[in-house]
């Protein structure tokens, strides 16, 4: 049994049909319907069972989440809004959820692969995106409810409490398939497409933070390398690691993106030569971001190579060809 938590949403989702399309269908998928625009993303998927996200978290409590043999734990459930200012909301969903999931893993023995987030590195600029203390300062309570888990948890695993196989991805900009319902939340290329089809061209940034118009950088990661990477260290999957030690256990907190950081007249280009050539408008930089933008991210994948993992990642523009198929076969199935 495999459990996959937010796995009606965007990264969730697609890692349950990655999973499916390698025959794994003995899932559990929980989630909170309370935004029912979500289930759409299960169209297609085989899954035996649900549960909703607030029975599961009472389940754990009561020891009754009626389960046999939960080989992995792939926990992306979060509320991941970097606009919430509710700090109690954000710290009970965010870090007291994930540290339920990881006792529930440790009881169980299951692998645990879970969700954290670039966020926590703020404003670091060039060369200071790896996971360590000194570049981990987040600007808004997302990321804070984040880093709190990933410093709970790499506590626990510097005392040797953590028996288990347990890795935390911090995802950076992610994109793809199945991010429809996210709103403002989705990613630039979502927007991006929109605002091509609905206007007819394309609306970036003018120069800011340094950068030129447009030329504002960040690590887009494509959503099906994040799903192989969470198969990786689930040990599952054509995505498993290949060794005579197999299985292995494997912990720590590492960075989930390309290392190569792309900017935003290159994901403007590669959307149209998907969808055909528009112009580029550039519009002022909105004064209340000022101090709150990341205008440059991009992973140190040191941390993830020295765990073993050496998974290319999708180009920019493959992934970006990738999911405009995916979601007209989509479309096309409806």
């Amino acid at each position: 049994m495999f459990i996959v938590t937010g796995g009606a949403g965007f990264i969730g989702s697609n890692l349950v049909h990655e999973l499916n399309a390698h025959g794994i269908c003995d899932i559990l998928i929980v989630d909170n319907l309370a935004d029912p625009r979500k289930f759409v993303n299960l169209h297609g998927a085989r899954y035996i069972d649900y549960l909703d996200k607030r029975e599961f978290r009472r389940a754990i409590h009561e020891n009754s989440v009626g389960v046999q043999d939960v080989k992995a734990i792939f926990h992306q459930g979060a509320c991941s809004n970097t606009l919430e200012d509710d700090g109690v909301y954000m710290m009970d969903n965010n870090f007291q959820y994930t540290k339920e999931v990881l006792a529930f893993a440790i009881q169980t023995g299951a692998s645990l692969v879970f969700a954290s987030t670039a966020a926590v590195y703020g404003l670091s600029g060039p060369g200071r995106f790896a996971p360590s203390i000194e570049n981990e300062r987040p600007l808004n309570v997302y990321g804070f409810s984040k880093l709190v888990f990933d410093h709970y948890f790499r506590h626990r695993v510097s005392n040797a409490q953590v028996p288990i196989s347990a890795v935390g991805l911090r995802y950076f900009n992610v994109y793809g398939p199945r991010e429809q319902h996210k709103g403002r939340m989705a990613s630039v290329i979502h927007h991006f497409t929109d605002q091509l089809r609905t206007t007819g061209k394309i609306r970036l940034f003018r120069g800011s933070g340094d950068y030129g118009d447009g030329e504002q950088r960040r690590d887009f990661v494509y959503v099906r390398d994040l799903a192989k990477l969470n198969m990786y260290f689930a040990q599952v999957g054509p995505y498993a690691p290949r060794s005579e030690d197999s299985p292995r256990t494997y912990r720590g907190v590492v960075n989930a993106g390309t290392g190569q950081c792309r900017s935003f007249n290159d994901v403007a280009h590669a959307l149209m030569a998907v969808h055909g050539q528009v112009p580029i408008e550039y519009i002022d930089f909105p004064s209340d971001l000022a101090g709150r933008y990341q205008h440059f991210t991009e992973a140190d994948l040191g941390g993830l190579r020295e765990l073993g993992c050496g998974l290319a990642m999708t180009p920019l523009e493959e992934g970006i060809r990738e999911t405009y198929e995916t979601i007209a076969k989509i479309e096309a199935s409806k």
